[in-house]
């Protein structure tokens, strides 16, 4: 039986969140006991959002963060650059920032459907989470990952868990002592426990990967 020991610190309105999963989960309760979880500052520029994970996407950090800055260093504008600046940037000067062919296609995709309100992503927080998800992958370019990496640190959904994420397969496999990927009926078995607090789990458990 894992003692009761006491949680670390963590933002106020996670420290429930924390408190339910620790009962439900006695795994969790460990990576809970040991990790010092990051604030999350809701994402208020939600094209910017779009564009940085399209950006992100199957790259390291660290290369995501240089790519970004390039991409951004495109613009002479204060912030981001609006939807329709970015089209006025060809996908050739796009590319030349280390951005693929198929990534940059897909920035114009999303700047395109913004610019021209077939994508009205100040209506997304009126939807359901399956709602969002179904409204945003109708744009070629994001998929399901991008659309719950939206739902989490966009729109601050509490129950989103992302079942394809790499990050999270791993840090599942460590914490729950699994020698190979966990086959999806056992993660949907798990998961289900950790509702209505999901999304935190997700970061919970990203976050202790950067404790190993």
């Amino acid at each position: 039986m894992i003692p009761a020991a006491p949680l670390p610190k963590v933002a106020s309105g996670d420290r429930r969140g924390a408190a339910y999963l620790a009962k439900r989960d006695p795994s969790l309760r460990t990576v809970i006991k040991q990790t010092r979880l990051a604030a999350v500052n809701v994402s208020e520029n939600r094209f910017q959002f779009l564009v940085e994970a399209i950006i992100g996407q199957q790259l390291s950090e660290k290369a995501a963060a240089t790519i970004t800055r390039r991409f951004h260093a495109l613009f002479r504008t204060g912030g981001f650059p609006s939807p329709r600046v970015v089209l006025r940037v060809s996908l050739r000067r796009i590319r030349v920032v280390g951005i693929s062919n198929a990534k940059a296609a897909y920035i114009h995709n999303v700047a395109r459907a913004v610019a021209g309100g077939k994508l009205k992503l100040k209506t997304l927080d009126r939807l359901a989470d399956a709602e969002v998800a179904a409204t945003l992958t109708v744009v070629k370019g994001i998929g399901p990952w991008t659309a719950e990496m939206f739902l989490i640190f966009a729109l601050g959904r509490p129950d989103v868990f992302s079942a394809g994420d790499a990050g999270l397969q791993t840090a599942m496999r460590r914490v729950y002592g699994l020698r190979k990927p966990p086959a999806a009926a056992w993660v949907r078995r798990t998961t289900e426990r950790w509702r209505p607090h999901r999304s935190l789990t997700c970061r919970y458990l990203w976050a202790s990967l950067d404790n190993k």
